[in-house]
């Protein structure tokens, strides 16, 4: 053999090493984003289910709450406004407290919450990797 084709056998040998190891890395980035995708829809529905039995015990609670209200404001207006007006009255403040916290945890809410950070910083840092893998190989060559 000569020194060509020892050279061209090498490189040969450093493109699949390359290749294996880049294949390898991508499978391996592609179970890390499933498993983190996986973990963080299994919290964000926890946190829902107990949200929405807590929504369920408050409602009730709220509802009396309101009712109680409206009955204290008929013994306060004049008695020919008494049951729409008062009724009128909470209604539109609560509509209005509802609003701002609805707003409220909308924002709170958003798509940066379910991004997988930890995927994306590993993506990253893997694509600098391969550069510099890159730039070994081709020193290799030359």
């Amino acid at each position: 053999m000569d020194s060509d084709s020892k050279m061209t056998g090498s490189v040969g040998s450093l493109l699949s090493t390359l290749l294996n190891e880049i294949t390898a890395l991508v499978r391996g980035e592609a179970e890390l984003a499933k498993a983190e995708m996986s973990e963080k829809t299994h919290q964000a529905v926890a946190g829902v289910a107990a949200i929405a039995l807590a929504g369920a015990v408050l409602l009730g609670g709220f509802l009396t709450l309101l009712a109680a209200v409206v009955m204290l404001l008929n013994e306060v207006l004049p008695p020919e406004t008494r049951p729409w007006l008062s009724a009128i009255i909470v209604g539109g403040v609560v509509t209005l407290i509802g609003v701002l916290m609805l707003k409220a945890g909308l924002s709170k809410v958003s798509a940066q919450g379910l991004m997988p950070n930890r995927t994306i910083d590993s993506l990253r840092s893997d694509k600098e990797l391969t550069k510099a893998h890159q730039r070994h190989v081709k020193e290799e060559v030359k």
